[in-house]
């Protein structure tokens, strides 16, 4: 990673986001170091919509648990400084799998979910904090259920950020037709697509920006840039991946199942 400061986020209008520095020298002195890159996936939903039994994240994939497929590739992101995921407090199952996976040696686990996603997130900044990162320190957050992302998605997303004043997201254009539904369910309108993306993750943003963010926007934002947009900041849209879906409903299961199945073959 190149040596260099992030520079203050630009605004919509314009205007230039100000960071507060603290007074403590500590803080200072991590402000000026190389910003660390860490990966944070919230883990602690019951996953309801997919018809499972169990969390989503524990539904077998491939002879393994969906979560592993993904702890898996991220781990192999070079650059990476930590690997930490948040469950919730009850869970103990995911410090098991990942005890006896070798290939998720260092991998962090934080039993300090909360009921939504922003809460998870924002606990698992906190736990970032007082693990030492420093607040410039890129976070990238990924969903558990996108077990199909590829490292070298990843990467194309911190080389892309890195240097941005506000950071971004993994996105592809939407590619269908987008249609308003009325309170009959009924259309009430075809929307213009040439402008539209449909969000995905990791998303990448400064430590202490998104844990102000979160803050102010409240636990109710489904994603981390929707927290910094309503700061009037605009984070950067960089092309994803069709096969980065978000496990969702029962036929998001089977539709990675197969491609997991595919890729194994071909290797």
């Amino acid at each position: 990673m190149a040596d260099q400061k992030q520079t203050p986020p630009v605004s919509k209008n314009g205007g230039v986001f100000i960071a507060i520095v603290g007074r403590a020298a500590s803080y200072n002195a991590a402000m000026t170091e190389q910003p660390r890159v860490h990966m944070l996936v919230p883990a602690a939903g019951t996953g309801s919509r997919a018809g499972t039994a169990q969390p989503k994240q524990y539904q077998t994939l491939a002879g393994l648990p969906l979560v592993v497929h993904t702890l898996r590739a991220l781990a192999r992101v070079s650059g990476i400084h930590s690997l930490n995921v948040v469950v919730s407090p009850t869970d103990e199952r995911m410090q098991a799998l990942v005890q006896s996976d070798p290939a998720l040696r260092g991998v962090r686990v934080w039993p300090v979910g909360g009921e939504t996603r922003a809460a998870s997130v924002s606990a698992g900044l906190r736990q970032l904090t007082q693990a030492g990162a420093a607040p410039n320190d890129w976070v990238l957050v990924h969903d558990a259920a996108r077990c199909l992302i590829q490292p070298e998605w990843v990467q194309d997303l911190i080389e892309a950020c890195r240097a941005d004043p506000v950071g971004g997201l993994l996105a592809i254009p939407l590619p269908d037709t987008l249609k308003q539904a009325d309170d009959q369910q009924r259309v009430g309108a075809t929307l213009r697509r040439d402008d539209k993306w449909l969000a995905q993750t990791p998303q990448m943003f400064g430590l202490g920006l998104l844990s102000r963010a979160l803050t102010q926007a409240g636990l109710g934002v489904t994603d981390e840039a929707s927290a910094i947009e309503a700061m009037g900041l605009q984070p950067k849209l960089v092309l994803g991946s069709t096969l980065n879906f978000k496990v969702t409903y029962p036929d998001d299961l089977r539709l990675a199942a197969l491609v997991l199945g595919a890729q194994e073959n071909q290797t």
